[in-house]
């Protein structure tokens, strides 16, 4: 049987899943006990007992500058920044990218808007948003949303002129008016795509998050990670990239069987 044809099954696919992740946590183990043989206390690779020592102090020991548990100090802050960005960003980018591929004359104004705005690194109006909104939260929501709303209006917008023109059109024979075709007949059918371009985005909002807070914050996890960096602290930046990383993939595992719940009938082709 030629290797093309091959398929794993469950167990087989879930042992190769985890193979990758079996490799780079043996590969570490080796590279850290080698320098930490080298130097003891070298900071760069530390000790998975090192590592596990350090989490405990920062999931149950108060901070002695704030009493804040920092772990969670600086989880609660990010979430709140990253919610209301990627929130922001959902509800506009559902709204104009409705109407940009519904209705032309929208469509002529927006449009180009949209697309100009899409091509400007956000990292590079950065030192504008905080000039123009503060050092404080706003800024930071902000270039989130200036991120990725862009490209949930153009997503939106894009799977809003896929739909049929013949279903536009029976709407239209059937009496229908432009806000109850907006409503009833294009939107149900957009909704799966909005959560789509939501998790599509979300890496790229939480690199706008890290970024903005490594550059003007007191309080985060990207904030907290810069400032640990100047010592070497590996020990503390590790466990935030992988809590980061979980956090993540949890937000996105939610949108994923939120929408296959609501919509089943979207997946219904094996979408």
């Amino acid at each position: 049987m030629r290797l093309i044809n091959l398929e794993p099954g469950r167990s087989g696919r879930m042992l190769l899943n985890a193979l990758p992740f079996v490799l780079l946590l043996i590969v570490y183990v080796i590279a850290s006990d080698a320098r930490l043989q080298a130097n003891p206390n070298d900071k760069l690779l530390p000790s998975f007992a090192t590592i596990a020592h350090k989490v405990g102090e920062l999931v149950s020991e108060p901070d002695k500058r704030t009493g804040h548990i920092l772990l969670w100090a600086d989880t609660l802050a990010s979430l709140k920044l990253l919610l209301t960005g990627v929130g922001v960003s959902a509800f506009f980018g559902l709204f104009i990218g409705m109407l940009n591929g519904a209705i032309q004359l929208f469509r002529s104004v927006m449009s180009p808007l949209t697309t100009v705005i899409s091509l400007i690194p956000p990292m590079a109006i950065l030192p504008i948003l905080f000039i123009s909104f503060g050092l404080g939260d706003l800024a930071k929501i902000m270039l989130i949303i200036i991120g990725i709303c862009p490209f949930i209006i153009r997503d939106i917008q894009q799977s809003t002129r896929a739909i049929p023109s013949e279903i536009i059109v029976k709407s239209l024979t059937l009496g229908a008016n432009t806000f109850q075709i907006l409503s009833r007949v294009i939107l149900p059918q957009i909704m799966p795509r909005l959560f789509e371009a939501v998790r599509l985005t979300l890496g790229s909002a939480w690199l706008f998050l890290i970024s903005a807070e490594a550059i003007a914050a007191n309080q985060g996890l990207g904030y907290r990670i810069f400032l640990v960096r100047r010592y070497l602290d590996m020990s503390v930046i590790l466990p935030y990239v992988v809590w980061i990383t979980a956090l993540a993939f949890t937000m996105d595992l939610i949108l994923r069987v939120s929408s296959r719940k609501l919509f089943a009938w979207y997946y219904k082709g094996g979408k």
